[in-house]
């Protein structure tokens, strides 16, 4: 058996179905207990006696140690009964027996996989609602700033105008050329097995104005802009700047989103008129290079297959785009809650759902104008 410094034996059989147990059963000799207690070997007998007359100490987690042990042994089917405890003891271990019952009640049982779905779909439609909720507040912000052209905060405005739009010229203006010249080259080479190469101008400027110029740029502002209005606003509400401002009486939404939503529907268009051009120039260099089609042959055939309705409907689409990653960065900066960490989720959930709803609004588009014929 272990030693402890008072008692030779901490478990020990005293007759067919009684065991002893002595010594202190508190934390400073707790190891030495269980060791005793995983190389004993309990009586045979259904119903057990364990005599507790020589227990000189006992704190909470020898009280917790008991309880288990008690427990585990009516779990291989036998009834141990507790004798000669200290009162105190007692009182001692009902509260730890009250406590696991309590745990063990208070612990719900897992949901289905039904049930789960069904807490999603509430949660998202929760959040959807608080959605239309911003949209709704940010639109009447917006009234009410038209109806006073004075209280437009130009320095925060023309800040975001640098940041979402002049300093993302050059990723866009490089991938917009990239998938200009990656059109040309997929397209050269199916029209040329039936000699219609000079057909890549129409090619490369129809996709590029309807459809890869403006949702490309929405893309790489989602992930640049969008992901950086969540984070600063949400930064601000951890730090309890937000309630700060509205403690001296400034509203967040004249002051942090709105500039931000109205800078996004200025430079998010203006970017995709820069990644049309780079976009085009891109077609140009390789049908040069694959095809022989030289530059001013290609405007003249570029100038006779885009319309200017496509051209307009890039811009519309980019419009709506700037729109819809306004208000999500900056929605999602407003449900930070806590600390850094949900910063960093909010903003994952801000680049996701921008990109998803471009993409959603975009097929929207493309149905609707195919409907329309334009």
């Amino acid at each position: 058996m272990i030693e402890t410094p008072n008692q030779a034996h901490i478990v020990s059989v005293a007759g067919e179905s009684v065991v002893r147990c002595r010594g202190f059963w508190v934390l400073s000799h707790l190891k030495a207990v269980e060791r005793d207690l995983a190389r004993f070997s309990w009586p045979s007998g259904e119903t057990l006696e364990i005599d507790c007359t020589g227990m000189e100490g006992m704190d909470t987690p020898g009280a917790w140690l008991l309880h288990r042990t008690r427990h585990n042994l009516e779990l291989v089917g036998k009834k141990p009964v507790l004798s000669g405890l200290k009162p105190e003891f007692v009182a001692l271990l009902d509260m730890i027996e009250a406590r696991a019952s309590m745990v063990s009640v208070v612990m719900p049982p897992l949901p289905g996989w039904l049930e789960q779905l069904g807490l999603n779909f509430i949660a998202h439609l929760g959040q959807v609602s608080c959605m239309l909720a911003f949209v709704g507040e940010a639109a009447m912000a917006a009234l009410r700033l038209l109806a006073h052209p004075s209280r437009i905060r130009l320095r925060p405005l023309l800040y975001n105008i640098q940041e979402a739009g002049f300093k993302a010229m050059p990723i866009v203006g490089l991938l917009s050329f990239l998938m200009g010249v990656v059109v040309s080259y997929q397209g050269a080479e199916q029209l040329a097995r039936y000699g219609a190469s000079i057909f890549v101008a129409d090619l490369v400027g129809l996709s590029m104005l309807r459809e890869m110029a403006p949702l490309l740029t929405a893309i790489i502002v989602a992930g640049r802009s969008g992901s950086a209005f969540t984070a600063q606003i949400g930064t601000m509400k951890v730090t309890e700047e937000i309630d700060a401002m509205r403690t001296i009486g400034i509203a967040p939404m004249d002051f942090l989103v709105l500039p931000k939503i109205l800078a996004l529907v200025i430079a998010v268009p203006l970017l995709t008129v820069y990644a049309d051009v780079a976009g085009v120039l891109g077609g140009m260099v390789m049908a040069k290079s694959q095809l022989g089609i030289g530059f001013w042959e290609f405007l003249d055939r570029f100038a006779k297959a885009v319309s200017l309705s496509s051209y307009m409907v890039g811009i519309a689409k980019a419009l709506m785009f700037a729109s819809i990653i306004g208000v999500v960065g900056c929605f999602q900066g407003f449900r930070v809650s806590g600390s850094a960490d949900s910063v960093g989720q909010q903003t994952t959930v801000s680049v996701v759902q921008a990109i998803f709803l471009v993409i959603v609004v975009d097929a929207i588009f493309s149905v609707l104008f195919s409907w329309l014929k334009i």
